[in-house]
């Protein structure tokens, strides 16, 4: 995978571009290739969203904090699970971490807690200045199976709903909800579920 290859018409003509941080581990040119299609989606002011999905077989613990860093500086959205998170930035609490995310220039951060939930991190205005702003989210209860799969579902769901133009919150509950049903089955794949067995869910248990 090389820049020369990339289909830059269409990222430009996209809503938002979505990034894997596996995608920046795999080899050199394959991280060529991420930041190229970065700047052809910011040039073209699509909005653009990151997962880093920290895999430390895949490469040393200071080049993907490097990477990964760099990376969340230039989106929009950023979709860390607490677990990668704390392997980069040796920081236990989660709104230690949100902190630091948003400090490096983010609009949103979806900080993913597993079983715990999620926390969503945005900057509000006041008459000082802007302030950080943290939501907890709760989980969904489901009888679990296999959590694979489930950040990536997460991933899909909240970009979705913010597509959508829907609020935030719902946006983070949706994405909860989402990733839940997918642990209720075996795989990555074939458990993701469609919408309305996600908003039955929801209705079930009005978080």
């Amino acid at each position: 995978m090389t820049p020369e290859f990339l289909p830059a018409d269409y990222i430009r003509q996209a809503r938002l571009l979505h990034i894997s941080g596996i995608s920046q581990c795999i080899s050199t040119s394959a991280c060529d290739t991420v930041f190229s299609a970065i700047a052809i989606a910011k040039e073209a002011k699509v909005k653009i969203s990151y997962d880093p999905n920290l895999r430390l077989k895949l490469w040393p613990i200071h080049r993907a904090k490097a990477i990964i860093h760099q990376t969340i500086s230039m989106a929009d959205i950023v979709l860390p699970s607490i677990e990668d998170a704390q392997a980069l930035n040796g920081k236990k609490s989660a709104e230690e971490i949100v902190q630091l995310y948003l400090d490096l220039g983010p609009e949103v951060v979806a900080l993913k807690l597993g079983a715990e939930g999620s926390l969503l991190a945005t900057r509000e205005k006041t008459e000082d200045g802007l302030r950080l702003h943290v939501r907890k989210f709760e989980p969904y209860r489901v009888d679990s199976k296999d959590m694979t799969g489930a950040g990536d579902t997460f991933d899909g769901a909240f970009v979705v709903g913010y597509l959508a133009g829907w609020p935030l919150d719902r946006c983070m509950r949706f994405a909860n909800a989402a990733a839940a049903l997918t642990t209720t089955e075996l795989g990555a794949v074939s458990p993701i579920p469609r919408l309305k067995s996600v908003e039955d869910l929801m209705a079930q248990q009005p978080i």
